[in-house]
């Protein structure tokens, strides 16, 4: 077919779609081979119509065209197989086993006898391979993004994935154009020519005076429908376009972005076909992912040859990626951690008080237990909603008089009334804006626990600011608001200055939505009169205007993964409209059903998990899902709520705030939000309880504070604690005096006191030099000094419910069939000198590990080694992979570099140059895009991640008379809010804000105490838990690096195996569980501790003094009395 010919079938294919033909569209697709519609087909793979999954794929290739498509076809037929045993179909399992997956056996007879073996098996799941199996949705879900990969890798699908950038209704414009040069032709043409048929050349009729001009396509549609302007936008409104643009504009928003930008493929596994599943690449998850190698090209589990590792050139063999994580797909896949109305939040779990009648609400993005309320007088307050605790209660105030304008000054003199209209966090959650219905914006910034502080008070708007945004153009936190004076601002979060002011909508702005996609950023907006408009950051005009439905007041929000548009409109007649807009078209897509038909206030709504949908109307908290219409359930939270409450969701979707008679606020919580509220309530504020007024705390902070214990009078550069505001409420009660009065350290001193687990030993292994759980939460895995690695898993039982790791179910020391242990490439010198390293991939099939050798990549199902790379010397000293691009892994190296390293094309990237010892540490920040090294040089260095350019350096104050030793180390590790990480070094313990470089908080022992070996957060960042090279381990606060219990090792130890002949070295903390971690001792055994079920948790931390923070505090330190000392 000629080039001509092919370009043709894409405009018909345009032309039916446009025109509603999606079989006939999908039909041609398949025909004529030119393009494989992926939407289609990963909507027929979500739904299981398996014949026209292969009827569709067989347009484009043949099972046994090449190893891509026979893993294609392999994928989609196990998958039919596995369902049909699932639902304990035999007849149909096996009718699939000898029609569909047989033409397999001679390429792999053994593989096709175990899947075979499955029908024998009750539970398919009792296979090894299937044992992480979920459900149905789950796994069609998983296995699509393994075959969207090889498809974008298959040589048959080469040019055609992507749609040609056509404008819209491409063909109507070419016959349009046709016409009117017909028409040109006429020997006598009529001004206005009635076009009835396009089956023969137009001729006007007989002539009828002067010959008129030729109309253009734009002022006589002659097919319906405006032919675009070349450069300009298409309609966003079904009948509404675009308002002309004064300039072009770099990209279109629409259709609102039809020409996604091309990227590299990612590589897949071409390798040999397997009976486990495929894995998901971890790059699908972040949004700011690089375009190019989104996964790791690892070996595939089921290859054991090294030398199919990709190469830069001549091997063409394509590999398996290292991460395995749940993915969200656009628009129609939903998360599989949040599949069933079971676990919407429904249930009543707290029910708070704020004085006055709350008008708007909204959790913190990392904490997400912390609410923050704004009420109708103008009040705002921030909760802990685990423990029922109203940490911040502000009243209205302004806090520059002279610095508002006139007719504000004059209007407050007069009527003193001011109600917060919106109440929102900056994404880091280190700011927080309030917009109030005269005139201000005022933006607070947010040091953790009670400690908020005034940041900016911005005279924004004439009247009311109705409606108050966060955003990041050009890279830069902007401040976005809009107001009753018709205008819509656009400030520096920093300093206030204003940035832009975009004019355009004639009623006030009700709310603005700012979005980004393609990098391309753009705001919309909404107006009491029911227009819609978009902009950008620049003085050019409104480039939408449409109307919305119910026409009054509108607001809009994106689903979490920024794919879907919806917006939550009333009329002033009380009708209210949930709508889905198709983007590129400008029109409703969905509306949803439901809604009470007057309702009585302005309907509030908002979105969650990419799949649900929840406003508040008719006293009840209604929830629709996103891909159906019709109402999917709702909630009366136990009654009490108004006829409109306010809704909030947490980021996760586990808690909704929801707005109550009687000044109440009710949250709502699914089981996991439950259990998050549990944790909590046991952890996270008992030092608010104590006796502590304000009190700083980890998450997150830009000041600095004052040690906590013992380098008060030494460590230069630590700040101290501004005072709190007068408003900030104390929470000193009687009782939490009392209690402050009879504090006491828990000591465990005795095994009664604590569970503990020893686990079971190798006895090949000497000393244990690293230590991590599994990201599943069910297994340990161990790196001992002889370059050993052992893994230790537990089961589901009776006593162990949920397989998990325990201290009170002993695990098994694991190991395949065969036989084979996990051993490094070891270095020539002592190993002892060594150092030990790994990192463990997200999906837990993979670990990547050093002992002073090669570095060595390791299936941690059948303990085989995939390959290995980068031979000393120099030797890798510490393994970090980049969050956001599994290819791309940061290697620390004994000769003081750190080598980013490209696993796709085997090159080292780049070599960062700063430490002048060898690297001990490495975390990367995915919020602040940033990578933080330690090193032997007791030096912490901040890289940008983009450029990998060195952004800040600074030395540890280490204690005078206290040098470090030549072996010792200095370890980072990032806090839950992925701001401020925590430093471990033998001298102390220091929490550090990235941003700046600064030491916030700092602990260290007496001189005459033991170092500290190792240190780790809890898993919820609200613990730390360290350990000392006496066998000690000491359990802190981390809000403020507090000592709270201490572990010595009488509680673990037997009596016959003296603390002096056994050291504890390294602590690794239970991914999902706060108050279990494990230890690693110098005789090669690992330890597993949790709190005893009747307590819950590790000791009580200790209160304040009163006063300062500052000041020396009464926590007893390491070794700090004569009793520690002799307990030494």
């Amino acid at each position: 077919m000629s080039s001509l010919s092919r370009e043709l079938v894409f405009l018909i294919l345009q032309f039916l779609d446009e025109e509603k033909f999606k079989e006939t569209v999908h039909k041609l697709e398949q025909e004529s081979g030119f393009f494989f519609n992926m939407k289609y087909f990963e909507d027929e793979v979500h739904n299981g119509n398996w014949d026209e999954v292969e009827k569709y794929l067989s347009g484009f290739t043949k099972v046994d065209d090449n190893r891509y498509s026979m893993k294609i076809f392999f994928e989609i037929r196990k998958q039919k197989y596995l369902e049909a045993l699932d639902k304990h179909d035999r007849s149909k399992a096996v009718e699939i086993l000898v029609k569909d997956l047989k033409v397999f056996a001679s390429f792999n007879e053994e593989l096709f006898k175990e899947i075979t073996q499955l029908l024998t098996l009750e539970n398919f799941r009792e296979n090894e391979q299937l044992s992480k199996y979920g459900d149905t949705k789950s796994a069609r879900a998983i296995m699509l993004v393994e075959l969207k990969k090889l498809i974008e890798a298959n040589p048959l699908f080469r040019d055609k994935l992507q749609f040609p950038n056509l404008k819209n209704s491409r063909l109507r414009t070419l016959i349009n154009q046709s016409l009117n040069w017909q028409h040109q032709l006429c020997k006598n043409p009529r001004p206005n020519p009635d076009i009835k048929t396009l089956f023969v050349d137009h001729s006007c009729g007989q002539p009828n005076g002067a010959r008129a001009p030729s109309p253009s396509p734009a002022s006589n549609p002659l097919l319906g429908g405006a032919v675009p302007k070349p450069g300009g936008f298409p309609p966003l409104g079904a009948h509404v376009p675009f308002q002309p643009t004064p300039a072009p504009v770099p990209t279109p928003l629409a259709g609102w972005m039809s020409n996604p930008p091309t990227a590299t493929h990612p590589a897949v596994s071409g390798g040999p076909i397997g009976l486990g599943g495929p894995p998901i690449p971890a790059g699908l998850k972040h949004p700011r992912t690089p375009p190019t190698n989104p996964s790791v090209d690892f070996p595939s589990g089921d290859s054991e040859h090294p030398s199919k590792r990709t190469r830069p050139m001549g091997n063409d063999e394509v590999n398996l990626p290292v991460n395995v994580l749940p993915v969200s797909f656009p628009g129609h896949a939903h998360s599989q951690a949040f599949n069933a109305t079971d676990d919407l939040p429904k249930t009543v779990a707290r029910t708070l008080n704020q004085g006055s009648s709350p008008m708007s609400m909204d959790f913190h993005p990392i904490q997400q237990n912390l609410l923050l309320v704004g009420t109708n007088v103008g009040d705002i307050g921030l909760w802990e909603v685990g423990s029922r605790e109203r940490l911040v209660q502000r009243n209205f105030k302004v806090w520059d008089l002279s610095a508002c304008t006139i007719p504000l000054q004059a209007g407050l003199v007069k009527e003193p009334g001011v109600s917060v209209n919106r109440v929102i966090w900056s994404p880091d959650g280190s700011l927080f804006g309030v917009a109030y219905s005269r005139h201000l914006v005022q933006i607070y910034s947010y040091h953790g626990n009670d400690d908020v502080r005034q940041h900016l008070e911005i005279d924004a708007h004439v009247g009311g600011v109705n409606d108050l945004a966060f955003s990041h153009p050009n890279k830069q936190l902007s401040v976005i608001t809009c107001g009753d004076d018709k205008l819509i601002k656009v400030w520096d979060a920093q300093n206030g200055a204003k940035q832009y002011t975009f004019e355009g909508h004639e009623a006030p702005v009700y709310s603005v939505c700012p979005h980004y996609k393609e990098n391309i950023q753009f705001i919309f907006s909404t107006a009491l009169d029911g227009k819609i408009k978009a902009w950008l950051y620049d003085n050019l005009g409104s480039r939408v205007d449409y109307d919305a439905p119910g026409r009054w007041c509108t607001t809009m929000a994106y689903s979490a993964d920024g794919t879907r548009l919806f917006s939550c409109g009333t009329s002033k007649d009380g009708e209210s409209h949930i709508v889905e807009w198709n983007e590129s078209e400008g029109a409703v897509k969905r509306t949803y059903q439901g809604f009470r038909k007057r309702s009585l206030g302005v309907v509030q709504f908002d979105t969650t998990k990419n799949r649900f949908l929840a406003a508040g109307d008719d006293f009840s908290v209604k929830f629709w899902d996103m891909d159906n219409t019709q109402l999917l359930t709702n909630s009366d939270a136990d009654g009490g709520l108004p006829a409109s409450p306010r809704i909030r969701f947490n980021k996760d979707g586990t808690l909704l705030a929801v707005s109550a008679n009687e000044n109440g606020i009710k949250i709502l919580a699914n089981p996991e939000g439950l259990r998050m509220l549990r944790n909590y309530e046991n952890l996270a504020f008992d030092a608010s309880r104590a006796s502590e007024a304000a009190k700083p705390t980890v998450n997150p902070m830009s000041s600095a504070v004052a040690s906590s214990a013992g380098l008060t009078d030494r460590v230069g550069p630590v700040v101290g604690l501004s005072a709190m505001n007068g408003d900030v409420k104390p929470r000193i009660t009687e009782e939490t005096n009392d209690k402050s009065k009879i504090w006491k350290l828990s000591e465990i001193n005795e095994p009664s006191q604590c569970r503990s687990l020893k686990l079971p030993e190798n006895l090949r292994v000497t000393k244990i030099s690293r230590l991590i759980y599994t990201n599943s939460g069910a297994a340990i895995l161990a790196l001992a000094s002889n370059a050993i690695h052992l893994l230790w898993k537990w089961q589901r039982s009776d006593r162990n419910s949920s397989g998990k790791a325990t201290a009170t179910v002993s695990p098994q020391l694991w190991q395949p069939s065969s036989g084979i242990l996990m051993t490094n490439d070891a270095a020539d010198t002592n190993p002892d000198e060594a150092v030990s390293c790994f990192a463990l991939s997200k999906n837990d099939s993979y670990v990547m590990s050093a002992s002073g050798g090669k570095i060595s990549l390791f299936n941690m199902m059948t303990f085989k080694t995939m390959t290995t790379f980068m031979p000393p010397p120099p030797a890798a000293t510490f393994l970090a992979f980049h969050p956001q691009d599994n290819n791309i892994i940061a290697i620390g190296m004994d000769d003081s570099t750190i080598q980013i390293y490209n696993v796709r094309v085997d090159e080292v990237k780049s070599k960062l140059k700063g430490h002048s010892k060898r690297i001990t540490g490495l975390a990367f920040s995915n919020v602040l895009n940033v990578l933080v090294s330690s090193g032997a040089d007791a030096q912490i260095c901040v890289w940008s991640s983009d450029g990998w350019e060195k952004q800040k350096s600074r030395f540890l104050q280490l204690p005078p008379g206290r040098p470090p030793t030549a072996q010792s180390e200095t370890r980072v590790q990032f806090h839950q809010d992925q701001i401020h990480f925590l430093v471990v070094h033998e001298t102390q313990l220091a929490i550090y804000e990235a941003t700046k470089l600064e030491c916030v908080k700092q602990w260290a022992p007496r001189e005459s105490a033991a170092p500290i070996s190792h240190a780790t957060f809890s898993c919820d960042s609200q613990l730390v838990y360290a350990s000392f090279l006496d066998g000690t381990v000491c359990i802190f606060t981390a809000s403020h690096l507090r000592l709270r219990c201490r572990i010595n090792p009488s509680s673990y130890l037997p009596s016959s195996v003296g603390s002096s002949n056994v050291h504890s070295l390294v602590i690794a903390a239970h991914p999902h569980e706060p108050n279990q971690f494990a230890l690693g001792l110098s005789d090669g055994s690992v330890h597993v501790f949790e709190p005893l079920e009747s307590e819950g948790k590790w000791g009580v931390p200790p209160p304040a003094e009163n006063g300062s923070a500052s000041s020396v505090p009464t926590t007893p330190l390491v070794g700090g009395s004569a009793q520690d000392q002799a307990q030494r």
